[in-house]
C-alpha cells in the first residue's frame, strides 16, 4: 500500500542535496514575450522543441507521483482527449522538488502514469520548477503570470499554465484547481 499525501502549501522543502536534472538545451531569455524559443527534453530524453506547439493552447503543469492531487492525471488526460483535435496539448513536467513526491526515474514516471491513469499527453523529463536549478522554461511562465499573493514561485505540485495560440501565457491556475474547471478557458483559448 502506498500513501499518496500532500502537505499544504508552503509547507514544501526538498531534502538532501538535489540531483542535477538533465536538460535540453533552452533559450533562457526570461524577457522572451512568447514560449516558441524554448526546448526540453520529453520523457525518454528526447528534445522537444516548443516552436512546434505554434498556433496551438497548450496546458503546461508541474506533476509528481506520490501526491494527494496525482489524481488529477485522469482529468488531464481527459482534456487531452477531449481537446487535442481542436488544438489543445497537455505537457506535464515531473517534479521532485515538493517534499520528494515524485522520487521516480523517468521510465518509472512514465509507466506509473500510464498504467494507473491512463497517461498519453506529453510526459516531459523530470525538472525542477524553483530555484538556481529551475529550468529556464518554468523560470519564464512564473515572470509571466504571478501565483497566490502576487509570489512567482511555483508553490506545489499540479500548478497550471495556460498559454494561447500566441505562445503567451493567459492564467495560472493552483494545485486544487482540478482540470474539468479549467474547461471555460480552454474553449474560449481554442
Amino acid at each position: 500500500v502506498v500513501a499518496l499525501i500532500c502537505a499544504a502549501p508552503g509547507a514544501y522543502a526538498q531534502a538532501g542535496p538535489a540531483k542535477a536534472l538533465a536538460t535540453a538545451p533552452v533559450t533562457s531569455n526570461a524577457t522572451a514575450n512568447n514560449i516558441y524559443g524554448f526546448k526540453a527534453l520529453d520523457i525518454n530524453g528526447k528534445e522537444v522543441d516548443f516552436a512546434q506547439f505554434k498556433d496551438r493552447v497548450l496546458l503546461i503543469v508541474n506533476t509528481a507521483s506520490q501526491c494527494g492531487f496525482t489524481p488529477q492525471l485522469t482529468g488531464l488526460e481527459q482534456l487531452h482527449k477531449k481537446y487535442q483535435a481542436q488544438g489543445l496539448v497537455v505537457i506535464g513536467f515531473p517534479c521532485n522538488q515538493f517534499l520528494q513526491q515524485d522520487p521516480k526515474s523517468n521510465a518509472e514516471i512514465d509507466e506509473f502514469a500510464q498504467s494507473h491513469y491512463g497517461v498519453s499527453f506529453l510526459l516531459m523529463s523530470k525538472i525542477d520548477v524553483n530555484g538556481d536549478r529551475a529550468h529556464p522554461l518554468y523560470k519564464w511562465l512564473q515572470t509571466q503570470k504571478a501565483g497566490l499573493l502576487g509570489t512567482e514561485s511555483i508553490k506545489w505540485n499540479f500548478t497550471k499554465f495556460l498559454i494561447n495560440r500566441n505562445g503567451q501565457v493567459v492564467k495560472r491556475y493552483g494545485s486544487a484547481e482540478e482540470p474539468a474547471a479549467l474547461v471555460p478557458d480552454i474553449e474560449a483559448a481554442l
